[in-house]
């Protein structure tokens, strides 16, 4: 039914990190990456605190068998070294 849809998100900001380990079991690809302050969805006056950190965020994805890679908003694959980045697609 989704063939024409390239990714799914797990938007474990409003789902919990919990909630979006069964997300990637069942078809979603990608989860959203940490975040400092989320406020479309915190409740006025609530004590609730939307963020994570890059351990917590691939504990979530190894748990349920899968492997972390950090992406762009291309979904091309990012490669770290120090300070340095590329993605697989870079030219030189």
């Amino acid at each position: 039914m989704l063939d024409n849809i390239p990714h799914v998100k797990a938007f474990w900001i409003m789902q919990t990190l919990d909630m979006a380990q069964l997300m990637l079991q069942n078809g979603a690809d990608d989860i959203d990456g940490t975040v400092v302050w989320y406020d479309i969805t915190h409740v006025d006056g609530a004590s609730t605190h939307q963020e994570t950190t890059v351990t917590d965020l691939q504990r979530s994805i190894v748990k349920p068998g899968f492997e972390p890679r950090e992406r762009d908003t291309l979904y091309r694959v990012v490669e770290r070294d120090g300070s340095d980045w590329t993605t697989n697609d870079s030219r030189s």
